[in-house]
């Protein structure tokens, strides 16, 4: 299930982005550059178009799958690397606190 959920949102994110840069900017007109654009501030907004639509939809799919993968992601029991380190170093300090004994020869 983790690992479905993951390649899902992976998959949300290249299309989340490539949706962002697919957006056209708000400010991509000359008179706008320059200051211009102040007369629609408080007119009608422009319709939301397919894109913009399409943006919302996958944020929104990319925010429950984010919450999905954080609560399976502390459901699992998983080990880590740093957990294996600090098991094997007390072994490994037990065996160089033995004292060595050098054998007898005849």
């Amino acid at each position: 299930m983790y690992a479905v959920i993951l390649g899902i949102h992976v998959f949300i994110c290249f299309l989340l982005i490539l949706a962002v840069l697919l957006q056209s900017g708000k400010g991509t007109s000359l008179s706008e550059a320059f200051g211009g654009g102040a007369g629609n501030v408080f007119g009608p907004g422009s319709p939301a178009s397919v894109i913009n639509k399409i943006t919302t939809v996958l944020v929104v799919i990319f925010f429950f799958t984010s919450i999905s993968l954080t609560i399976l992601s502390t459901e699992k029991e998983g080990s880590s690397i740093l957990n294996r380190m600090q098991q094997q170093a007390p072994a490994e300090q037990q065996q160089q606190q033995s004292p060595q004994v050098p054998l007898e020869s005849n």
